[in-house]
């Protein structure tokens, strides 16, 4: 593997129309889509330039645990070395299996799980698929996070599940009351925890998942002119002009243009 345990290595979209999907995704960001067949169940996995993003799938039908349907929203994979032992982790660690494990063909192996918190996220166990291409371009992944209530909780859950290596952000702020940590340290990580009690309702909180785009304003312009939604932003901050938008269909995700940084203060 040339990425290590307990960093972000897959993500993808859950759909119910496939073709608005990718109508309004390749719009946005210009991404194509491969078809992977009736074997795959019609995955389609999405390229950028020709790297690899993530994927993109059709759950029309399909439901929760719950037996709620399954809404359209992103998710974020966290890579592991031993997919069954790192589930039982889970559930050692007041976790919920939701679905697997199981093989995704040759290309690995996937576990879905709820958190400590209740937050969803999936474990892969690579094959031939390790995951997405590290770019940093617009229309790639550039940041993922976990917005939680429960900070202490989840910071135990993450470094015993997936040994993730929480270090404090460096990056000064406003808020000296703010609570942040990235999985290793700056350089070298790929997410966060973010303590987010009285940012946002507990019924908001989870994994996000940061795209790049050249303008940020453009980009929440061009969001809304195929159908999605502006919710939040957009904000300067020292990681890029952010906002958070919806796709069409209510997937919610965020925009971050990293060449329009501001410092703090």
């Amino acid at each position: 593997m040339t990425r290590s345990i307990g960093s972000t290595t897959w993500l993808d979209v859950s759909v119910h129309d496939v073709d608005a999907a990718k109508t309004f995704y390749s719009g946005l960001f210009g991404w194509e889509f491969e078809d992977m067949g009736e074997d795959f169940n019609h995955y389609h996995l999405i390229r950028n330039d020709g790297a690899l993003v993530g994927g993109l799938m059709d759950v029309t039908g399909m439901t929760c645990p719950a037996g709620d349907p399954l809404p359209a929203a992103w998710s974020v994979y966290l890579l592991v070395d031993d997919i069954d032992s790192r589930a039982r982790r889970v559930t050692e660690n007041d976790g919920v299996i939701v679905a697997g494990p199981h093989p995704v063909g040759d290309q690995g192996s996937m576990v879905v799980v709820l958190d400590s918190t209740q937050a969803g996220v999936g474990l892969w166990q690579a094959g031939t698929l390790e995951g997405f291409d590290f770019t940093g371009s617009p229309g790639s992944p550039v940041w993922f996070e976990l917005m939680t209530h429960d900070f202490d909780g989840a910071c135990a859950f993450y470094r015993s599940v997936v040994d993730a290596d929480l270090v404090p952000m460096s990056e000064p702020m406003d808020d000296d009351g703010f609570r942040y940590v990235t999985n290793g340290p700056e350089g070298k990580n790929g997410w966060g925890i973010c303590d987010a009690t009285g940012v946002m309702p507990k019924e908001a909180t989870g994994w996000r998942i940061y795209l790049g785009v050249e303008a940020a304003d453009a980009a929440v312009a061009r969001v809304q002119e195929l159908g999605g939604s502006l919710l939040d932003g957009p904000v300067d901050s020292p990681f890029g002009r952010i906002a958070t938008v919806a796709d069409p269909a209510g997937a919610t995700f965020q925009i971050s243009a990293m060449g329009e940084a501001v410092p703090e203060g």
